[in-house]
């Protein structure tokens, strides 16, 4: 018979593929699902419904993981993940019927997506607990190594296979994840069992998750709403609402510690920050969410806007071969994973940790010196080293934080580091958009003034001059040729003034490439600069976070805080 360990493994392993397969196929499937439910890009209100779509899915999970990971610290972690994987089917059924279109169908398409983000809360908040208890402490970072590969190539056929669907149909892109829900649901209902300890007799701690919750959602709705246009600024910053936002969540959160030191069963276990190597490893997790989160996504609309339509591929095909052109990343991630995940199970996570970060880094300097028109070799060997960093982080990293804290509280461990994970990653989707729209405000209307007149066009320059900027970044992102769409919906009069040659080179696919490039190369450099600088910090971070310890190392303590000082005491 199968060890149980195995069991539990390949379970959860499933999940993880299901909900990163889900995660990137809408990344590259987004030019289909709008053309499916017929939203025109080019308009504004057009850019709000990208982000949610993109963003609503992680901001709900980064706001139910805690509260998730504690629930099932009480009820049993096997029991909530089962829940989880029915609730992302139904969701994943849901986002496939999908009954209309227009801005109503992407309403729908929103709240879909954020049923599916509720039940992949309950999977990510569960699953390296689960994984934690079934194997033993030599043979964890295996494991978890094993289990974040799957996330990764999760993520990698993701992008292909979104590629292939969008091609089809849009709502396939949807379906994929039925069947692996119906079958992981029905598995995980019938062979994962209780292994870990249970707090019983321990209450919900209904105040601390309404505080926490409310002001993680608020922060996150405001960083959402800050990158969309706002009156004449490109962006939302100013705007009241958003400001009324961000400050009640932050208000929250603030009080959120003095909420939970205060109730009988607290759901947020601040004693664990006492443990060092809980602490320093949640960091550098944190810093690295941060620096990795948004470079998928700008390095997808480098692809899809610029690099792919300089080199002749049609702007309907760019989805899917910005997929397959990331695939170096996935694989030196897929390759990386399990020998680091070995390696800290023998030697320990912080100078695997601290050198993937180091590396990271360095690759983010790598990508600043790049050109628009970069040499494909030279970009794929810097993302595979990228890839090689993260891998060498990832597996180590999430292995000693799961070793430090005691078995009782593996879940709320598991959905506090997931929580700092998610989060990182939105507000570094909305660390990256900001800067782009930033730099583009400033410099693109005159590139594109410029543009047309060097053209022929100049009567369109003035029209020109006016394209939001979250109008230029949503077409590039998508694959979207805007010029089309613009002079469609100029008067006859206007357009029958233009000349056929300036008509050709206007509508051609190196013109709004070439335009937009350099602008968006200077933004794109800003944020890699960022992302580099967050690396490096979180590898000073990861470097001090101590020896190896192991939370059942500890003997006859009960507390969080007293195992943390009998495992400094008995450090491997």
């Amino acid at each position: 018979m199968v060890e149980y360990k195995w069991v539990a493994l390949s379970n959860t392993t499933i999940g993880v593929l299901m909900a990163s397969i889900n995660g990137t196929i809408i990344l590259i499937s987004l030019p289909a699902i709008f053309r499916g439910i017929n939203i025109n890009p080019i308009e504004p209100s057009s850019f709000q419904y990208l982000l949610w779509i993109l963003m609503g899915y992680n901001v709900i999970t980064a706001a139910f993981l805690v509260t998730f990971g504690r629930l099932s610290d009480i009820l049993g972690r096997v029991r909530l993940y089962n829940l989880g994987f029915a609730i992302f089917t139904l969701g994943s059924i849901l986002l496939f019927i999908t009954p209309n279109t227009g801005y109503t169908g992407a309403l729908e398409l929103i709240i879909f997506r954020l049923v599916q983000g509720i039940g992949a809360a309950f999977l990510f908040s569960n699953s390296a607990a689960i994984i934690t208890d079934a194997f033993p402490p030599n043979e964890r970072g295996r494991a978890l190594g094993i289990n974040q590969i799957a996330g990764l190539a999760g993520s990698l056929i993701g992008l292909v296979l979104g590629g292939i669907l969008a091609e089809t149909n849009w709502r396939f892109i949807f379906l994929v994840s039925v069947p692996v829900g119906i079958i992981g649901t029905i598995w995980s209902y019938f062979k994962l069992r209780e292994t870990g300890g249970t707090a019983k007799g321990e209450g919900i701690d209904w105040i601390g998750n309404l505080v926490f919750a409310g002001g993680l959602v608020f922060l996150l709705l405001g960083v959402t709403y800050g990158l969309m246009p706002y009156g004449t600024s490109q962006m939302g910053w100013t705007n009241p609402y958003v400001i009324a936002s961000l400050v009640v969540g932050a208000g929250l959160l603030v009080a959120f510690p003095f909420v939970e030191k205060r109730v009988k069963y607290p759901m947020f276990k601040l004693e664990l920050f006492k443990i060092r190597a809980f602490l320093m490893g949640g960091i550098s997790q944190l810093l690295f969410a941060f620096a990795y989160g948004g470079v998928m996504i700008v390095l997808i609309i480098l692809l899809q806007g610029i690099w792919l339509p300089l080199h002749g591929f049609s702007y309907s095909s760019t989805p899917f071969w910005a997929g397959v052109y990331m695939i170096p990343m996935m694989i030196g991630f897929v390759l990386m994973g399990p020998i680091s995940g070995a390696l800290s199970d023998k030697y320990g996570a912080r100078t695997l940790a601290t050198v993937g970060l180091i590396i990271v880094g360095s690759a983010f300097i790598a990508l600043s010196t790049l050109p628009y028109n970069f040499n494909y070799p030279e970009f794929a060997a810097i993302i595979f080293v990228m890839g090689l960093g993260s891998g060498m982080f990832g597996a180590p990293n999430t292995t000693a934080i799961m070793n430090s804290v005691p078995r009782m509280h593996r879940g709320a461990a598991s959905g506090m580091r997931t929580t700092l994970q998610n989060s990182a990653q939105t507000a570094s989707l909305a660390l990256f958009f900001t800067i782009i729209i930033e730099v583009l405000a400033a410099t693109l209307p005159t590139a594109l003034s410029n543009a047309v007149i060097s053209a022929g066009a100049s009567q369109l320059a003035p029209i020109m001059s006016k394209i939001p900027v979250t109008s230029a970044l949503f077409s590039a992102f998508l694959g979207y040729n805007p010029v089309g769409a613009i002079l469609s919906a100029l008067p006859h009069q206007l357009t029958a003034s233009l000349s056929q040659s300036a008509i050709a080179t206007l509508t051609s696919k190196q013109w709004f490439p070439e335009t937009i490039a350099p602008s968006f190369m200077n933004a794109l450099r800003i944020s890699f600069y960022v992302g580099a600088a967050m690396a490096f910090l979180g590898a000073i971070v990861s470097a001090l976070r101590g020896k190896r310890i192991i939370a059942e190392e500890a003997t006859g303590v009960d507390s969080p805080t007293e195992r943390s000082v009998n495992n400094e005491r008995n450090e491997i």
